[in-house]
């Protein structure tokens, strides 16, 4: 029964700052396609902090399973409505990430004032609660860079993908943004293929950005 409860301790530590990270991320995406003109999300009720209105089922589950990967629905956006479609799906892909850094940006702040929190008895009830917290502030700097950067890798349909089609000839740039209904294999092939070899070909990519950040933020490299 105790590695249950730490299991679930756990898990409610990385999960708070998870959905939190998730939500803001595709909420961003619907807020910045609405200043530049489209309708869609807001009308969708996806311009919303309700962590509710943007999971996934099969994704919200796969978060649960170590190592607590999973994924929320893509919010809908039309290009149609933008005065310059390509540019518009640039900046509401980097609305995505760029959420992701302010909400990592807000946990280290959180994380440095509680660390700055005088403790009277180091056994007393105020200790109790403020580790947890700590402890989700310190999760959500790091969950946050690492869901912005795996965003950023220009893999179809992730906002990467979008960024790397403006640069792109416009043929050409819808003819990969169309492979985005394959990137999800593509995604789980990787890491698979990375399981089955022994090491983590996104982590390879990924952790040395994230630490780097986490550490300006003065959180450390955990990498």
């Amino acid at each position: 029964m105790s590695d249950l409860a730490q299991y679930l301790r756990e898990l409610t530590v990385l999960l708070v700052p998870l959905l939190f990270t998730i939500t803001c991320h595709e909420a961003a995406h619907g807020l910045v396609a609405g200043w530049l003109g489209d309708p869609t999300a807001k009308l969708a009720g996806r311009v919303t902090l309700n962590p509710v209105r943007h999971l996934d089922p099969f994704g919200t589950l796969i978060m649960v399973v170590p190592p607590h990967i999973g994924w929320a629905r893509p919010v809908p956006v039309d290009a149609r409505h933008f005065k310059n479609p390509r540019t518009g799906m640039l900046l509401v892909a980097l609305a995505g990430p760029g959420a992701n850094l302010l909400v990592a940006l807000l946990c280290a702040a959180l994380f440095h004032a509680l660390v700055s929190v005088p403790i009277s008895d180091p056994e007393g009830l105020g200790v109790r609660m403020l580790v947890p917290l700590l402890t989700m502030a310190q999760a959500g700097v790091y969950v946050s860079l690492l869901i912005g950067a795996f965003n950023l890798l220009p893999i179809p349909p992730l906002d990467g993908s979008n960024i790397v089609a403006r640069l792109l000839p416009e043929r050409l740039a819808w003819r990969y943004l169309d492979m985005g209904r394959y990137g999800i294999l593509f995604i789980i092939g990787l890491m698979l293929l990375g399981n089955f070899a022994g090491i983590s070909l996104f982590g390879t990519l990924l952790f040395p950005v994230v630490g780097a950040a986490a550490s300006l933020m003065g959180m450390g490299n955990p990498f």
